[in-house]
């Protein structure tokens, strides 16, 4: 597998300075002298995670930043509002507008992902929110994968058509009907990769060039690949989404997304979120901050018990069929292995002559993964989808979905590989499961 080489952050894409907290010229009042964040033009994917963004010197001469936990930001004088207003000191002024941790953060995932800037979202659902009302007005369309996250596809049939706006949907990796199904009035084409649960990788170049070619917006969900595993600005896509509640925050404990791209497309987004209000508490980006300087230690793990169970799981007689990238016998493997790091911890798989209640019995027999919908944590979680998420959904619904009865989503924490393997073992051979 071919290695993603750091990013080459030239001038144009060099994030803005995240000193907009309160700063002096001496170091009296725990305020050391201002000092940039660490250039990570040439740094790797751990180094970054762990630096970028962050000032040299923090308040309180602090190795790890405050948690600001504030609302309100006050001013010294009449002056200093009017400086502010006309940009000429960077600060905070409301937190619904921004805080100084959430903008470490936001310049730590700019920096992961390749990108100008980063726009930090209570959850991934809003950043994707907030980052369509943005930029789609009535009369405009999406054109979607059909695989993408259902909440996404939702929300766009469901609610943005009641505002003019037109939804459509292609076969996922189907390049020729994703390019056929755009017309003037197309504002963005979305994929997620890997999908979930199914796991298809799209070619994120071809993508990417479709939307160039024909003067549409991209966007990457690549919340299941993480920056770890795949940079899709680095291929030309627009924006790329993270729920950042899954693996980037890595430990199952916050709610969090992001959209990252270029500076001046982000701002508006960052504009409306102001509006809106889909901030993240100070706490929250704390947490997050945290969780990403292990990102990449964490990935590793992940990336290699997906492989190790995906293998096992492929060769037990009572499984039908597995779901993972890093498989020679996914559909989508040659497109994985030449454009992603690893691969992920989550696989799926389907059980070998199993009705619903044979494959939940599976699912209630592991000890080790907790029931759970979510993924990217370090405890593992295991569904499954067809009662998780379609359990409302019509028998009919559900093949157009291709959410089978005897499908089993498996979310890899960091355990050994050897304990969830014999666990699963134990499970699959349990009477009545």
């Amino acid at each position: 597998m071919p290695s993603t080489q750091p990013h080459d952050s030239s001038a144009d894409k060099t994030p803005h300075s995240r000193r907009s907290g309160p700063s002096t010229g001496g170091a009296s009042g725990g305020f050391p002298p201002p000092s940039a964040p660490l250039s990570t033009r040439e740094l790797g994917p751990s180094t970054t995670a762990v630096h970028a963004g962050e000032a040299r010197l923090k308040f309180g001469f602090s190795i790890t930043d405050p948690i600001f936990a504030a609302s309100t930001y006050t001013f010294s004088d009449t002056q200093s509002i009017v400086d502010f207003i006309e940009q000429k000191h960077p600060r905070e002024e409301y937190g619904r507008y921004g805080n100084p941790g959430e903008k470490v953060v936001e310049e730590k995932l700019a920096g992961l992902d390749g990108g100008a800037a980063a726009v930090l979202f209570s959850t991934g659902m809003a950043a994707f929110v907030g980052l369509l009302m943005a930029h789609v007005n009535a009369g405009e369309e999406i054109i979607f994968f059909d695989e993408c996250y259902h909440r996404s596809r939702e929300f766009c049939r469901k609610h943005l058509t009641r505002f003019g706006v037109g939804f459509r949907e292609v076969a996922t990796c189907d390049y020729d009907a994703m390019e056929a199904a755009i017309t003037p009035r197309t504002k963005f084409i979305v994929s997620e990769s890997p999908t979930n649960p199914h796991l298809s990788v799209v070619d994120i170049g071809r993508f990417a060039e479709i939307g160039r070619r024909r003067g549409v917006l991209t966007l990457i969900d690549a919340t299941l690949c993480t920056p770890y595993n795949l940079r899709p600005l680095e291929a030309g896509v627009d924006f790329v989404l993270h729920s950042a509640t899954k693996y980037l925050g890595g430990h199952n404990d916050l709610l969090a997304g992001v959209v990252v791209g270029a500076q001046d497309r982000l701002e508006p987004v960052r504009n409306l979120r102001g509006i809106m209000g889909g901030v993240n508490s100070p706490h929250n980006a704390y947490l997050l901050e945290r969780g990403l300087k292990t990102l990449a230690l964490r990935m590793e793990r992940h990336n290699a018990n997906g492989l190790a169970v995906a293998r096992f799981l492929e060769s037990h007689p009572r499984v039908e069929r597995v779901l993972y990238p890093g498989l020679e016998s996914h559909p989508y493997h040659q497109v994985a292995a030449r454009s992603m790091r690893g691969f992920g911890g989550l696989v799926t798989f389907l059980l070998k002559d199993a009705d619903w209640r044979q494959t939940a019995a599976v699912v209630d027999a592991v000890r080790i993964p907790r029931i759970g919908p979510s993924l990217g944590g370090v405890e593992s979680l295991i569904e499954q989808p067809m009662v998780m998420s379609y359990w409302n959904y019509s028998p009919a619904e559900r093949l157009k979905f291709r959410i089978p009865d005897n499908m089993i989503r498996l979310a890899l924490g960091i355990e050994d590989a050897a304990d969830l393997i014999a666990d699963l073992d134990q499970a699959l051979a349990r009477p009545g499961a």
